[in-house]
């Protein structure tokens, strides 16, 4: 979608500007959509138009899911009717394929960016839910590259800029303030301990989790569903953060139907969480989820790339430019046959046909036609809703 309007439609960027950009926000942790429509707000109009891109990208999303946590708040999520949903991921195999089938294009040029993407696919589809492996790769790939003698063409001089520090300095200073009032807040037992627990442990999420949605929500469901109902917190007090497995899983499945970053679904556990200390403080909740996920992803990407614009003119960062490509294609390509395990396919059915169906018929209006992807949405919420 984003190849789409900002390089086919709007030229805001090149595509090699975006899938420099993507790789590039690959390496860090955070949710790697947003901070790539952050630098392409950056690259049009500096900090402010950044700052509002990434306002405008994630609002619509967190005020719906902040929304729905009022929602199951009250008619509990047992009632709430979730079978419209049953065939967007296979809608999403499809959108993820014809992502991989347009970035190969671009980034796959030879022998050994096909090996990388190949061999990235196998370990991504096999370690999918292991959060170190995806740095990991990143290093590999452009290691990998560098090992070529390949001449590269002359690179534009740039100048060397001044680093701002504060954006660092500002993520390092936030991670240590909420570290320490929860901390404070757990072992003194505050009344409105829940509140200093969810932004930490929301910051904390937007400033380890790496590989994007599919990783955050398990570990969610570890943080607000596992630990709480494990022995070790049998004689705690009620203070804690307890979410229902049902209701948190009721959100990751609606968070997939909207357009937007999945990490919005921390809108969603901000007002679960404070669902029982009142109206106010559940909005308060869907608040901190929202600015605890979205911010550390935002200091990140404004503070590294600056540098990494100065960087990348060395042959080094160069070449490895060419294996962090292959990466980023892999990884796609991996995460498209992860999410098929999920298909039913086992089972020769009509909705079985349908799933399948979904996929081929998706990937294919993605890249013969010109049907807003939002149709493509509304068209298998409307088929699930009627199956």
């Amino acid at each position: 979608m984003m190849m789409k309007t900002f390089v086919d439609k709007r030229r805001d960027v090149t595509k090699e500007e975006l899938m420099e950009y993507v790789s590039f926000c690959q390496m860090l942790p955070g949710a790697s959509s947003t901070q790539t429509l952050t630098l392409i707000g950056y690259k049009r109009g500096g900090i402010p138009l950044a700052i509002a891109t990434l306002i405008i990208w994630i609002l619509p999303a967190c005020i719906f899911m902040g929304l729905l946590s009022f929602i199951i708040g009250k008619i509990g999520s047992a009632h709430l009717q979730t079978s419209a949903f049953q065939f967007i991921q296979s809608m999403a195999i499809g959108f993820l394929a014809y992502a991989v089938v347009r970035t190969y294009k671009i980034s796959i040029k030879n022998l050994i960016t096909r090996i990388i993407m190949v061999v990235v696919t196998i370990i991504t589809f096999l370690l999918f839910k292991t959060p170190w492996v995806f740095p990991v790769l990143f290093i590999l790939g452009g290691i990998v590259t560098n090992l070529s003698s390949k001449r590269i063409p002359q690179l534009e001089k740039i100048k060397p800029k001044q680093i701002r520090w504060t954006n660092i300095w500002l993520f390092v200073l936030i991670f240590l303030i909420a570290g320490y009032l929860s901390e404070t807040a757990r072992k003194q037992e505050w009344k409105d301990r829940k509140a200093f627990n969810l932004f930490e442990n929301s910051y904390r999420f937007g400033s380890f989790v790496f590989g994007g949605g599919d990783v955050l929500i398990p570990m969610m469901l570890d943080q607000y569903v596992a630990r709480p109902t494990s022995p070790k917190f049998a004689d705690a007090k009620q203070n804690i953060i307890r979410i229902e497995k049902s209701e948190l899983l009721t959100g990751a499945g609606i968070v997939r139907a909207l357009p937007g970053p999945v990490f919005s679904i921390a809108s969603f556990t901000g007002g679960m969480a404070l669902k029982n200390e009142g109206l106010r403080h559940q909005l308060l909740g869907c608040v901190l989820g929202s600015v605890g996920i979205f911010l550390p992803s935002a200091l990140l990407v404004l503070f590294f790339f600056p540098v990494w614009q100065y960087f990348k003119k060395y042959v080094v960062v160069y070449r490895a430019l060419e294996g962090i490509n292959a990466v980023v294609v892999g990884l796609m390509c991996g995460a498209t046959f992860f999410l098929l395990k999920n298909v039913p396919f086992t089972t020769l059915n009509i909705i079985t046909v349908i799933n399948i169906a979904i996929i081929a018929v998706t990937f294919i209006m993605l890249t013969f036609t010109k049907v807003p992807a939002p149709i493509i949405v509304l068209a298998c919420l409307l088929l699930g809703w009627i199956f």
